[in-house]
């Protein structure tokens, strides 16, 4: 069954005070996000502010929590480096050997091993170019049309942008898409009954 047509179809069938956790759920899902949610809302009858909200907000929340996380996971191999860094100047500096079996040799093949692929490192850089060229409110606010908001927020915060700078202009842009799409359909909506 499709995702949208599943979370339609749980909209329908729930208590009204009910839909707008099942908006915000469906929200929180890569690829529906607040766009799809807010437009399941109100072709289930939701009032769509209601389903605007909702929507933003189930979005929002996932987003937060990759943020953080992602956030997190940079800091440890920022940090993990700085210190196996520090300890190999502070042996070097004192004419000592590394007291680890790593060898340089080892860890380039261990890179090579991780390696991207061709692909990955076109997208990468791709991306890259978009965030020089239009920064991150640019960014934040197109990359809707091409990824969803968890993966470009997850990259951003990964590429060392400052997750408060990421939540921020992640906000404003699902509640901008999520308030489009809300005004678009409750239109199209209106206008078909």
């Amino acid at each position: 069954m499709d995702i949208v047509a599943y979370f339609q179809d749980l909209v329908a069938r729930v208590p009204e005070i009910v839909q707008p956790l099942i908006v915000a759920l469906a929200g929180a899902v890569p690829f529906v996000e607040g766009e799809g949610a807010t437009t399941i809302g109100i072709i289930g009858g939701m009032n769509p502010v209601v389903a605007v909200a909702a929507a933003a907000i189930g979005n929002f929340l996932c987003v937060l929590v990759l943020v953080l996380l992602s956030s997190g996971a940079r800091s440890a191999i920022v940090n993990r480096r700085r210190v196996r860094t520090n300890a190999d100047e502070v042996v070097l500096a004192t004419g000592g050997t590394r007291s680890d079996s790593t060898t340089d040799e080892t860890i380039h093949a261990m890179d090579e091993n991780y390696a991207m692929s061709d692909r990955k490192a076109a997208r990468l850089a791709k991306f890259q170019r978009a965030l020089d060229r239009y920064g991150v409110p640019g960014v934040s606010l197109l990359g809707p049309l091409l990824l969803p908001t968890q993966f470009t927020s997850t990259m951003l915060v990964a590429g060392g942008v400052n997750k408060a700078r990421v939540l921020f202009w992640q906000a404003i842009a699902i509640v901008a898409w999520a308030s489009v799409f809300g005004f678009v359909i409750s239109r199209v909506v209106d206008s078909a009954s």
